[in-house]
C-alpha cells in the first residue's frame, strides 16, 4: 500500500460529493488513486457511471480490487493513464461531473476537466492547496486564482460552494470548490 495514496480523513469529502451526485450521473474521476471516491460514489448515489482514472499502475491494481470487493463493477471503470491523455482520447463531452481531488495537479488539469464535461456544461469538484496570511481568507484565494483561469479561458462560470477540507500545516489548507460550468 505505500506505492498508492489514502487518507482516512477524506472520509466526509467523498460522501459530500457522493450526496451531489444525480441519478443518471457520468462522473470522470481525474485522479482516482485506490478509488476511495469513485466506490463511495457508485454505493452512495445512482450514478450511471464512474470513469476512474490514475497514472499509478500500482494504485490500478487496488482499485480493481476494491471495486471487486465492493461489488460496483457494473458503475466503476478503472483506467490506467494520464487523465489528460485518457480524456483527450476516451472521454471527452462524456461527464456531468469532473472530479479533481489531487490538488497538486488540479489547477494544471483544470483544461481537461472542462473537456470532459458534457456539451452542455457540468459540475468540477476542485481541489487545491493554499497558504493564507492572518486574516486572509483562502477559499477566497482559490476562488480568485481558480476563477481568474477560467475567465482567461472564456468560461462561463459560477462557484457554488467552497470549503475548507482541512489544514494541511500551519496557515496551509487544502480548499475544495463546486464549480458550475455553463454552456450554451
Amino acid at each position: 500500500m505505500e506505492k498508492c495514496y489514502f487518507s482516512p480523513r477524506l472520509l466526509y469529502e467523498r460522501a459530500r460529493i457522493a450526496d451531489l451526485v444525480k441519478p443518471s450521473e457520468v462522473v470522470v474521476n481525474m485522479f482516482a488513486g485506490v478509488g476511495c471516491f469513485s466506490i463511495v460514489i457508485a454505493k452512495k448515489s445512482e450514478a450511471k457511471k464512474v470513469y476512474s482514472i490514475d497514472i499509478n499502475p500500482w494504485a490500478i491494481k487496488y482499485m480493481k480490487e476494491n471495486i471487486r470487493l465492493n461489488h460496483v463493477c457494473h458503475i466503476v471503470t478503472a483506467i490506467l493513464g494520464d487523465a489528460k491523455d485518457v480524456i483527450t482520447k476516451y472521454l471527452r463531452g462524456v461527464a456531468d461531473r469532473a472530479l479533481m481531488p489531487l490538488p497538486e495537479k488540479a489547477y494544471e488539469y483544470i483544461n481537461y476537466a472542462l473537456k470532459t464535461l458534457k456539451p452542455c456544461g457540468g459540475m468540477i469538484h476542485y481541489y487545491d492547496f493554499v497558504h493564507a496570511s492572518k486574516g486572509e481568507n483562502p477559499i477566497r484565494k482559490i476562488e480568485n486564482k481558480i476563477g481568474y483561469k477560467l475567465s482567461i479561458l472564456g468560461v462561463d462560470f459560477k462557484v457554488s460552494s467552497g470549503r475548507v477540507v482541512r489544514t494541511t500545516g500551519p496557515r496551509w489548507f487544502q480548499i475544495s470548490l463546486d464549480i458550475k460550468i455553463n454552456r450554451k
